[in-house]
């Protein structure tokens, strides 16, 4: 968990949002033993994947099962403190690409999302945070695709300006255009 403490506390927050996102990460980590894992139903750690193509024109996304929406890669940490692993883990597992390369420095971008309640398997599950820490990764856009039928109904690279258009999640849309404004301005941190 120290690992984890030290990569949130060296990240350069870009904007108001991830100033004060970071602050309540720091904060739970200290308050709760069991932030790595589901069995906080408060709040947990997820690792997203911002999968760029070589010339950060295209972004891969997939059309998310439980949300009905078109959407980054990501997954729980499930207690794991590796959460550059994790992204790469669940890109691989959810698209099927397996040369996929972090190219950020650390963090590309943080966030603490709300996760409305909701059946997953079976289970109720009820409404919690996610505390994201998302990464810039690099795939060949040329590498096959393949869906993960449980968890997603589509696999496919977008123009990276429609990212924020084609999902149907409002509180992504914010998230997205963050991400983008940080490739534009070169910002690998």
């Amino acid at each position: 968990m120290n690992n984890l403490r030290d990569l949130i506390e060296r990240y350069k927050p870009y904007n108001e949002q991830e100033i004060s996102d970071k602050e309540l990460m720091l904060k739970y980590i200290d308050m709760f033993p069991d932030v790595l894992t589901r069995d906080n139903s408060l709040c947990h750690f997820t690792s997203s994947a911002w999968i760029v193509n070589n010339e950060r024109t295209k972004v891969l996304m997939i059309h998310h099962n439980i949300y009905n929406s078109w959407a980054w890669v990501g997954g729980h940490a499930d207690g794991d403190a590796d959460l550059g692993f994790v992204a790469l883990k669940e890109t691989n597992e959810e698209t099927s690409i397996s040369g996929a390369k972090i190219i950020s420095d650390g963090i590309f971008g943080l966030q603490i999302l709300t996760v409305d309640s909701h059946i997953k398997r079976g289970k109720f599950v009820s409404s919690h945070l996610h505390l994201d820490c998302c990464f810039l990764i690099e795939a060949d856009e040329n590498e096959s695709l393949m869906i993960k039928e449980d968890e997603n109904s589509g696999v496919k690279w977008i123009d990276i300006d429609e990212a924020p258009i084609i999902t149907n999640e409002e509180k992504m849309k914010p998230i997205y255009k963050k991400l983008i404004s940080k490739i534009k301005e070169g910002i690998n941190e």
